[in-house]
Parts: structure tokens; sequence; C-alpha cells
């Protein structure tokens, strides 16, 4: 049987309103094309659905068994169609995000205040996972954008923007005084017990790279999952801690920590913006990355040959 469904939204409101004019208001067609829509709809079903009473019209047994289904049916329509409106009116939705304690920390949490500010019934749903995580998740669509930090290999449908410059360092608390204002070699790094990440995260990945570009091969004392943790441990002195400076500025600003200097600079890498070139985002999501200043993203897309490249120069 294929009936217009045109037909079921007339006798929705038909049968909502009891009258066939009303019904036409409500949908600004007149009496006469209700009464031929309702006409159709009966010689289709093979059964009448009204009955005419003193004020208007009533339901038929029948009739009343059909409109508790497209009650329910229709209503549950329009209530989708309200909220698409919201969303597309910055009243309603979610934004899925996946992001690194590190890149929340120091790049996406005060944008996400803002955003909150300005979008209180805006969802905002973090998962928080290193980077090969983050990128693992875009991939399965279940995050609208991520922020990772470099090194991190993606594929051809996915666009990486930089957005912030960052810095590894090596810190000391005062059990290793004798290194302070030392120019060091990073060969002597592999005497010193260190304190760095999980291999599973890009920032230790980035380190390992680089040193061992100068021929130096770490053997961590200790691999804890948080940056926060390694400054934690690194004060009490169980070891030279490898981090993002930020992590450690305000112990060193207090004097708990010092940072050591070699002979090299470290290289700076950067945050970066991932999303799905491909992958439908909502207007709300659109909106956050607007705040994070991803308007001219086109121009700003990194090459992914020299993604690379600059970390190792």
């Amino acid at each position: 049987m294929n009936i217009d469904l045109e037909y079921y939204r007339i006798f929705y409101h038909v049968a909502k309103a009891g009258s066939f004019t009303q019904a036409g208001e409500e949908l600004c067609i007149s009496q006469p094309a209700v009464s031929q829509a309702i006409k159709l709809l009966e010689t289709n079903l093979g059964s009448r659905l009204f009955i005419r009473v003193p004020k208007g019209v009533k339901l038929t047994p029948e009739g009343e068994v059909l409109y508790n289904y497209v009650q329910r049916g229709y209503e549950y329509i329009l209530l989708g169609e309200n909220k698409f409106k919201k969303m597309l009116d910055l009243e309603n939705g979610e934004i899925r995000i996946g992001a690194s304690d590190m890149t929340l920390q120091y790049y996406l949490l005060p944008y996400l205040e803002k955003f909150h500010e300005k979008f209180p019934k805006i969802k905002v749903k973090v998962t928080n996972a290193p980077t090969p995580e983050t990128l693992k998740y875009l991939y399965e669509g279940k995050i609208d954008f991520g922020i990772v930090s470099e090194p991190f290999d993606i594929k051809q449908d996915i666009r990486a923007v930089r957005v912030k410059k960052i810095q590894d360092i090596f810190v000391a608390g005062s059990k290793f005084n004798d290194l302070k204002g030392k120019v060091l070699d990073f060969k002597e790094l592999e005497k010193l017990p260190i304190i760095c990440l999980e291999k599973n995260t890009s920032s230790r990945k980035f380190i390992d790279s680089y040193l061992s570009s100068n021929n130096v091969v770490l053997k961590p004392e200790f691999e804890l999952a948080t940056s926060d943790i390694i400054v934690k441990f690194a004060i009490r002195n169980l070891g030279i801690g490898c981090v993002v400076s930020e992590f450690a500025q305000e112990a060193i600003a207090e004097g708990k920590l010092f940072e050591l200097k070699f002979k090299k600079s470290i290289p700076q890498r950067h945050f970066n913006i991932i999303s799905g070139i491909n992958n439908p985002i909502s207007k709300a999501a659109k909106e956050l990355m607007n705040m994070l200043d991803l308007s001219d993203i086109h121009t700003k897309l990194i090459d992914r040959e020299k993604l690379y490249a600059d970390n190792k120069n």
C-alpha cells in the first residue's frame, strides 16, 4: 500500500482539531482540499475514518486505532524537527572532542570556558586520551575533532592545523644542583635517572626519535602516564623529568626545579587541530572551531611530508 504521507499529516490535524475547517486553517489549505485528502485516505485504507457530529467530526473506532499510531509517529517527527532547529540556532546539541591532558590544559580549556559562557545549552563531551587514541577516535567517527601534539601520522582524508608551539625540556630538583648552570651534551642523559611519559604518547615518541638522531638512547627509571606526575617525581628528586615546559613553569618559578641546558636546542613542536575532511560536524562544533581561530583553515593546512621535517631540523 503506497499512501502519500501528506494524507496522514492532514488526518492527524483533522483528528486533533475535530474539524475539517480548523485543520485547513492550521495547514493553510482549503477545507475542500482537506476533505479530498481524507476521502482519498479512506479509499486507500478501505474504511471510514471520521463521522460527522454537530460541532465537526469525530474518529470512527477504526480511525481511533489509526490515530494512536499516526499521532506518536507524527509528533515524534515534529520533536525531531524542533531538536534540529535548536541545533541550528545553537540552543541545543553536543560537541565531541578528543584531547590529552596536555592539550586540554594548555590550549583547549580557555576556549571551552568562553564557548560555554556564550552557548550554555550546548553539551561538550571531551574524551581524554593521548594522541594515537584521539586519532583512532576521529577515524571511527567518535569525535568531531581532536587536539593533538606532534608527531603523528594522519590519513589522507584528515586535515591538521598547527595552532600552538610547545617546547620539551628536562628538569631536575635540588639533588642534581651540580648540573645547574652547566651546558650538557645529550649523551650525558644516558647516565642520569630519567622520568618520562609512557611509550604510547606522541611526546615520548618525539623525544626518543630526536635523541636517537643524536645517538642517544634513554632508559628511563620511571615511565608515567601524565606530565603532572613527572613534575612531582622530579620535585622529590626521583630523577630528571622530561616534560613540555608549561608543566614545569610554576615549579621552576618557585625554585623547586631548574631546567637543564644543552649544547643543542630541542626543536619546538606544535599542538594541532585534527578533523575529518569528509566528516560532517554540527553547527555548534563549527562555532567552537571558529573560536579556535580556524577561519583560515585552508591556508594553514599542514603539508604531511613536512610534518616531521621541522622536528628533524
